[in-house]
């Protein structure tokens, strides 16, 4: 009976000392995991932030420079910009240094452009971005346009909400904002504010099918016609070489 209990102490301390290593084994394995988890939480963190776009404005400015007056439109609409603000477009920069600046009333008229996009521009310039904004889900850790009070309703059959489209005069039809905005902020030689336009014009939702369409086709003929420009150009200087324009 004495051996059969000693034999039972035996086993009982083998499985003892077998369970003991294990959990041993066990909490350094989770420790050295929890570091490893903290560790490689901080690298994602430092990525996230170097792959977060830069929705800073294009350059610094002590809003003391003189006020330029905008003219935007067929109705003159009127609008109000710092020079150094708005010299951050080199389309803007060369004309303020043009001789068609009027110096005296530090006035510029833009009578082919839409004073819904040019608002949108200027909030771009002063703000590094236009509404609606392009904000981070960090718990999805996906990128959203805001919300807008006007996302649930139908706007008169437009579809989506009433910031995302506007009416080109020129074509009669509604067109995306973002993809005017693309257009425009290339014109102005704004990149950064061309890849917003595109990244937004990807978030959109609750737009009707020939509305896309119409943009989609508003697009196409805008890139042919500045990639006709551009070989314009290569033909008057054979040394000018610059490849055909895709969207960035």
């Amino acid at each position: 009976m004495f051996g059969r209990r000693n034999h039972h102490n035996e086993s009982f301390s083998k499985a003892y000392n077998t369970s003991f290593d294990k959990h041993r084994a066990g909490k350094a394995t989770s420790s050295k995991q929890k570091r490893s988890f903290r560790d490689a939480a901080t690298v994602a963190k430092k990525v996230e932030r170097a792959k977060k776009p830069d929705h800073s404005p294009p350059g610094s400015s002590t809003l003391t420079s003189p006020i330029i007056t905008i003219c935007v439109g067929p109705e003159q609409r009127l609008f109000a910009a710092h020079e150094d603000v708005i010299s951050h477009s080199p389309f803007f920069a060369a004309i303020c240094r043009g001789q068609f600046f009027e110096t005296a009333t530090k006035k510029v008229n833009l009578p082919d452009e839409l004073p819904e996009i040019f608002s949108s521009v200027l909030e771009y310039l002063y703000k590094g971005d236009y509404y609606p904004r392009l904000l981070h889900n960090k718990r999805r850790n996906t990128w959203e346009l805001e919300e807008t009070e006007n996302n649930n309703n139908n706007n008169g059959g437009r579809g989506g909400s009433v910031e995302s489209t506007v009416f080109h005069p020129g074509s009669g039809q509604i067109l995306l904002k973002d993809t005017m905005l693309y257009c425009t902020a290339d014109k102005y030689g704004l990149d950064d504010l061309k890849r917003l336009a595109l990244r937004k014009q990807g978030l959109q939702s609750g737009i009707q099918c020939s509305t896309i369409l119409a943009s989609a086709r508003f697009f196409d003929l805008f890139v042919a016609i500045c990639n006709h420009m551009d070989d314009m150009a290569s033909a008057k200087s054979p040394l000018f070489t610059k490849s055909p324009r895709t969207p960035h």
